[in-house]
């Protein structure tokens, strides 16, 4: 069955949690529909994990719209979400919804993630909703303000944890389908998913979520590093290395072709 928008508010209310993995290409986004996953994030990690870049600020919308489509081709059954690359929608709504039309008109995509909760985000977001425009928020840690806020939990401070909760409502007004709690305190998180009535999707927030997500290239094993709240469910850094000695032995030796 393919997931429709409406479908995540009644996986809410069952209490049905919500699978959501990342994907960059078509090879990876059709083994993760074919294995049941829910909702796959075109997300701009694939800016470190595909592209190489030290952070996620340099992708361009061009680039985004280039792998979603990939993906989207491998995908027949999850909602596809695509993250709006930085500065392709903080200048004003105009440009926010130039941006989003974009991916969902040129990829196939069904929905848009932009990060914060700030007034003038807010009035964005209502915006792109108005304009038909399905729309997930980005709350807690936002990876695109990394020079402002560096990649350390957000929300352990009263005040901070007022703000975020501030805006993740403010987000649901403003007609989000959904809400991305990125790397925040378990309660406040759990707070907040008591709150909304859409659903929230954590990252490093804790069991109390309404779904979970993480960068796939994490569940596998094939970064050198990960975030501490990831889990490795494989290691394929090293199988995919030792094939390739393997191979490169073989063909030294002569021994392949054999």
């Amino acid at each position: 069955m393919v997931t429709k928008i409406r479908q995540l508010i009644e996986w809410k209310q069952q209490k049905r949690p919500i699978v959501v993995l990342t994907a960059w290409d078509y090879l990876i986004a059709q083994i993760l529909d074919q294995a049941g996953v829910d909702l796959i994030l075109v997300g701009d990690s694939l800016a470190r994990v595909a592209l190489g870049y030290k952070n996620e600020l340099p992708l361009t919308l061009d680039e985004m719209i280039h792998h979603a489509k990939a993906v989207c081709r491998g995908v027949k059954q999850a909602l596809v979400l695509v993250d709006l690359p930085f500065l392709t929608y903080q200048e004003s709504p105009q440009q926010a919804i130039h941006s989003a039309g974009r991916i969902l008109k040129e990829t196939g995509a069904q929905a848009v993630k932009l990060e914060g909760g700030y007034p003038a985000m807010v009035e964005t977001v209502s915006r792109l909703v108005q304009a038909g425009i399905p729309v997930m928020g980005h709350v807690g840690l936002t990876p695109q303000s990394v020079y402002q806020i560096g990649l350390k939990q957000q929300g352990k401070t009263k005040e901070e944890a007022e703000r975020i909760l501030g805006e993740a409502i403010a987000l649901e007004q403003a007609g989000a389908f959904a809400m991305l709690l990125e790397h925040i305190p378990a309660d406040l998180a759990a707070q907040i998913t008591q709150k909304l009535s859409i659903p929230t999707i954590g990252i490093g927030a804790g069991p109390d979520c309404d779904g979970q997500v993480l960068v796939t290239a994490d569940i596998l094993g094939l970064v050198e590093k990960s975030p501490p709240f990831a889990k490795a469910y494989a290691n394929l850094r090293a199988i995919i290395t030792q094939a390739a000695q393997d191979f490169a032995t073989e063909v030294r030796e002569k021994k392949f072709p054999g």
